[in-house]
């Protein structure tokens, strides 16, 4: 049996950073960074946008190159998944049989697409934008594929249907909520993007519920709990992730929707720390509430105290969140956490298409989501971090600077 000082499951944004951070900071001993996909580590934000498209082959994805693993000795495990760990033993067992021990383990293994719970969500045709793999399928697809049903309207459902509709297929979108983006944005910034779908010729459905998937052996519609089908020779399904803890949580490790931890990372078991976006954690940014966060801050941020912290250097998560999302030539900025918020500050002129809307709670700055609008994004960030308090008409007025605010 081989044993590393430090084994790191998964071999994404959190995996990566945590690999790099061990030993930009002189850690000494072994580094295995384990992985479910035969890839070298590479960024997953671009698959639903750049990739999708054509604009960005996968080269310009890697995270790094095979030779920067290989210069700083990090032995990298593809085309494993994790099943089982032993925290007493220090050890990890693979699906295949093979057992790693550890002396350190950080659990950056991210989440699993959730597949949809009705009938028909195994037939041909039905995808998740998840990996490399999802998106060559698709992308293999296309040309046999006029019409396309997106099921969910969150980030990567609007940016697959953006892509989409620019490649010239006819895309239908499925929302159960209300409003698109419902769940992490307000309405000033959700209706702004529903006009802007339709305007690209994307059929918008708020408040609709999929009953199931038809076709024989591949999807040809998708059926409402109204008994209207929607045809479709592809559908993607993009509603949310499970994060992938179930070793870690049958291990005796504390959490649920994610693994518990610590400002340091650390989850209950000895010595296994959790990163990126599997890590429940409580967030200042977030009201002190235990959340996860799905974004390559949250996942670089985390990785580095993991890191730190193993090497005795002293550190703790507090980062303020921020994420990114591209749509046709829209480029969203958020910084902070808008959930919780009890009002909203217009900047700008929707009709422009350059805006920012800023999220307040308790009349003190939370958030910020800013359209095409960076100089808002980079002085936002200062607002969120001192929770500034500033009379809503001076956050309206975009002819001064965020940063003149302060």
């Amino acid at each position: 049996m081989i044993r590393y000082g430090v084994l790191i499951v998964g071999a994404g944004h959190a995996g990566a950073q945590a690999a790099i951070a061990l030993r930009q900071h002189k850690f000494a001993g072994s580094v295995a960074l384990l992985g479910d996909e035969a890839e070298l580590p590479y960024e997953r934000p671009p698959l639903s946008k750049e990739y999708l498209a054509g604009d960005k082959p996968f080269e310009r994805l890697l995270i790094r190159n095979a030779a920067f693993w290989d210069e700083r000795q990090v032995t990298l495990l593809p085309g494993r998944t994790a099943i089982r760990v032993d925290p007493t033993r220090r050890e990890l067992v693979t699906a295949d049989g093979e057992t790693i021990g550890y002396g350190s383990l950080i659990w950056a293994a991210g989440g699993k697409p959730r597949r949809l719970a009705c009938a028909g969500g195994d037939l041909a045709g039905v995808h998740s934008v998840r990996t490399r793999a999802d998106v060559d399928r698709m992308i293999a697809e296309l040309p046999d594929v006029r019409r396309v049903a997106v099921i969910g309207g969150g980030y990567i459902g609007l940016e697959a249907a953006a892509v989409l509709a620019k490649l010239g297929r006819s895309v239908t979108v499925l929302e159960a909520q209300d409003r698109v983006l419902a769940r992490v944005a307000g309405e000033p910034l959700s209706r702004f993007f529903e006009d802007e779908h339709r305007t690209h010729g994307v059929d918008l459905r708020m408040g609709v519920t999929v009953d199931a998937i038809v076709g024989d052996d591949r999807v040809t519609g998708v059926r409402l709990a109204d008994g209207e089908v929607v045809p479709a020779e592809m559908a993607i399904v993009g509603i949310g992730i499970d994060p992938a803890v179930t070793p870690l949580l049958d291990a005796g490790a504390a959490g649920g929707n994610g693994v518990l931890v610590d400002a340091q990372c650390r989850t209950s078991l000895a010595d296994v720390f959790a990163v990126g976006d599997c890590a429940l954690h409580a967030n200042r940014f977030a009201g002190a509430r235990c959340i996860r966060l799905e974004s390559v801050q949250n996942a670089n941020d985390q990785a580095t105290v993991a890191a730190k912290t193993i090497l005795g250097i002293e550190a703790a998560y507090d980062a303020v969140p921020w994420f990114w999302s591209n749509q046709y030539d829209l480029k969203l900025q958020t910084v902070g956490i808008s959930a919780g918020h009890d009002a909203t500050v217009l900047r700008g002129d929707p009709a422009n298409r350059s805006f920012s809307v800023i999220y307040l709670r308790a009349g003190r700055v939370i958030a910020l989501d800013c359209v095409n609008a960076t100089k808002d994004y980079v002085q936002g960030r200062k607002l969120v971090l001192e929770a500034a308090e500033i009379d809503s008409a001076r956050l309206a007025d975009a002819t001064v600077p965020l940063k003149d605010l302060t």
